[in-house]
Parts: structure tokens; sequence; C-alpha cells
């Protein structure tokens, strides 16, 4: 009687897949659907302000629910996944070097009411597969920007503007890798790497996730 009613439990706590529901491997995001996610080219995607950005992943399907979920609906145990995808493309990068990781911070009052940056669990994440280390004091948020998705590129350049903040006595020197969920225009890249170069900070790669355009 006592291991049937064990079993129940772990039957009834299992985890399921956030994607197909499936509790076969008792885990967030399962194997088959981590692998349908699709990897853009290994190769530069744009450049800011002399700076390249690596975008991981094509914008759809499961990627999009990834973020969504991660960002949106509380599903913290997705920030593991969203790394590891991350990670798996930036091996084939063979960019030689520490980088010190920034993710792109949010408003105070927004991570409060959010309860969490998500690209600060990934890149905790992220580091315990890379070795680097995370600095998630460097530069913060000072302005309460508006949602950028629904901006024109003009509009995103000065909602940005003087966003961000830059405490120079947080750097430890060495390269900079900057780190977001999706790049669009690459504005929000631009602008923090314009106010780390204010500060004399210019070794800096930006890397997203993904981005809506291939």
């Amino acid at each position: 009687m006592k291991d049937f009613f064990i079993g129940l439990l772990d039957w009834i706590y299992k985890k399921k897949c956030y994607f197909c529901r499936s509790s076969k491997e008792s885990v967030k995001m399962c194997s088959q659907c981590f692998d349908e996610l699709d990897f853009l080219p290994v190769e530069v995607n744009r450049q800011v302000e002399c700076k390249n950005i690596y975008c991981a992943g094509v914008y759809s399907k499961n990627l999009q629910k990834l973020i969504r979920g991660l960002k949106y609906h509380g599903q913290r145990d997705l920030a593991y996944y969203l790394a590891k995808f991350m990670y798996q493309y930036w091996q084939n990068l063979k960019i030689d070097g520490d980088f010190q990781i920034i993710p792109v911070p949010i408003f105070e009052k927004r991570k409060k009411k959010r309860k969490y940056n998500h690209m600060e669990l990934v890149a905790f994440e992220f580091a315990k597969m890379t070795g680097f280390e995370v600095n998630c004091d460097l530069i913060k948020r000072v302005k309460d920007t508006k949602p950028q998705y629904n901006l024109k590129k003009y509009e995103r350049i000065e909602n940005l503007s003087n966003a961000f903040e830059v405490d120079k006595n947080k750097y430890n020197g060495g390269k900079i890798l900057l780190i977001d969920d999706i790049c669009t225009t690459g504005s929000t890249f631009e602008e923090m790497i314009k106010t780390l170069k204010a500060s004399g900070i210019d070794d800096i790669i930006c890397f997203a996730a993904t981005t809506p355009f291939e």
C-alpha cells in the first residue's frame, strides 16, 4: 500500500513538458521539443556601433513559446533550456577568451512586479555552461522605458535614449558579452554599447537568443 501511494504521488507531481505536455521525461522541456528548435547560420547577424551581434535561433514555434513562457508566464525553469540552446550555438562560434556576461537589465520597478529578470536567470545558467562570470551590477536601466515590440525604429531609439547607466567600479576589466532574448533592430544593444563606451569599456560582443528577422 505504501508503494502504491508513493507511486501515485510520483505520477501526480511528475513534471510535464511545457510544450507537448508529455510527462515521459518529467522535465519542463522534453528532448524531442528541444531538438525541434531551429538554429540560425553560425555567423554575424548584424552590427551596431561596430560591434558584432549574434542571434542563435529562428523565432518561431517552440523558441517563441519558450521565451514567452519564461518572460511573461513565470516559467523560470525554462531559463535552463534557453541558456542551453544559446550555449550550443555559442560553442560553434569558437570565440576565444573569458567574458563577463551582462544580461540586459530591466527597470527596477518592473523587476519587482515580475519578481525576476528572465535574462538574469538565463545568464546564470549560461555561466554554468561556459565558466564565464555574470555581472549584473555594471550597467543598470535607470529609465522606465516602454515595451519595444510595438515601436518603430526611431521610436525605439528615442525610447532607449539615456536608459542605461554604468558603474565603472563594478568593471574588473576584460571582455563583455551582452545577452538578450530577442534582437529586433539592435537598438537596445546599441544604447548599452554607447553607454559602456562612454565609460571607456569597448571590448563588447552581443548575443541574442533569436531575431524575428532571418
